[in-house]
């Protein structure tokens, strides 16, 4: 597609935000509202709206099917939808009807407003078929059979997303993957919990390489994205080199104060327990549950690492927290958060 509508000069004025009590959203608050944005954070809930109130953003009440988005989005000149249902399991009707249905509504709402420039946060996952994806950039084609439901709802949402990019209205992707950092509530409490209740074990010794995403390096180039990116287009935002994915976790755990097991299982047997269990799931509506589905085991079992050269060159991207910087951050972050418990 091509780029019809003009780059920013400067971070934009007025944001609308989908997404913004959860993980990523939170810390994309944290970073606009530091380079001088308004933001206004979509709510469903007291509490939601309380989160980014505190963080400094307007909260609008709503959810993502709400007929005021409109309102909402009233002389905002950028939108980024954030808001997704990220189970990694067997999928559902509402997950489809969220990453999907949720992301065709608020894009629509948002050229319907006036809305300048729109970012979805997509995911690496799109492309994932359950092999390994090394060196991807974003030319690689979706899988014919995505691995599974969070993959396939993505992709949707991705590329419904792009469609919408027309004369004034400049839609584009950014995918992170393993996005982790300061005020995790996604990724690293499910390891902290595995671990802890003895059900953590390295998929073949975890010797193998995978790109990350720390939060800080999210927002920067979030940001260059709506600054600089063109129309329908997808970038790539990482940490830059791929890390091994055993250095990583053991890193993100002993930042918490814990230490890694050394319990290890063969990649084929996993590979096995996730198809099997993903396909008795299917037969039995749920009720049979793997300890692993095929969506999980793509995600963290196998190498995933991604080119970022496309972002680097027309974003003038380059990451801005290390991997030591950052888990010596997210070390801090929990030494404060255990204080404030006590």
């Amino acid at each position: 597609m091509s780029d019809s509508v003009s780059t920013m000069a400067s971070p934009p004025k007025r944001i609308f935000l989908t997404g913004g009590s959860g993980y990523v959203g939170r810390n994309l608050i944290r970073h606009f509202v530091g380079k001088g944005s308004t933001v206004v954070a979509l709510a469903r809930s007291p509490a939601s709206a309380a989160a980014v109130q505190a963080l400094g953003a307007t909260s609008f009440s709503g959810d993502i099917f709400a007929a005021g988005l409109i309102d909402g989005m009233a002389g905002c000149d950028a939108l980024i939808h954030a808001a997704a249902d990220i189970d990694h399991g067997r999928g559902s009707a509402e997950q489809q009807r969220t990453n999907v249905d949720g992301t065709r509504h608020v894009f629509e709402a948002a050229r319907r407003s006036g809305v300048g420039r729109a970012l979805i946060i997509s995911t690496e996952s799109v492309l994932l078929d359950g092999s390994p994806l090394i060196d991807a950039d974003e030319t690689r084609p979706f899988p014919r059979r995505p691995v599974g439901a969070y993959s396939r709802s993505k992709g949707e949402a991705e590329r419904l997303a792009l469609s919408q990019a027309a004369p004034g209205f400049a839609a584009m992707a950014v995918r992170p993957r393993f996005v982790w950092g300061r005020d995790d509530t996604t990724a690293l409490p499910q390891l902290v919990a595995a671990v802890t209740s003895g059900k953590f074990a390295w998929i073949s010794g975890g010797h193998y390489p995978t790109s990350a995403t720390h939060v800080v390096n999210l927002g920067v180039g979030v940001e260059l994205a709506l600054t600089r990116g063109r129309a329908g287009e997808v970038y790539f935002i990482t940490d830059g080199q791929p890390v091994e994915f055993r250095t990583f976790v053991t890193g993100l755990l002993a930042s918490q104060g814990i230490s890694a097991p050394d319990k290890s299982m063969p990649r084929g047997v996993v590979r096995t327990v996730a198809t099997i269990g993903d396909i008795l799931g299917r037969l039995s509506d749920g009720r049979i549950k793997a300890p692993v589905s095929r969506q999980e085991f793509a995600t963290s079992a196998v190498p995933v690492t991604l080119d970022i050269g496309k972002a680097r060159r027309e974003l003038g991207y380059a990451p801005t927290m290390t991997t030591a910087e950052g888990l010596a951050e997210l070390a801090d972050w929990s030494a404060i958060g255990a204080a404030r418990a006590f």
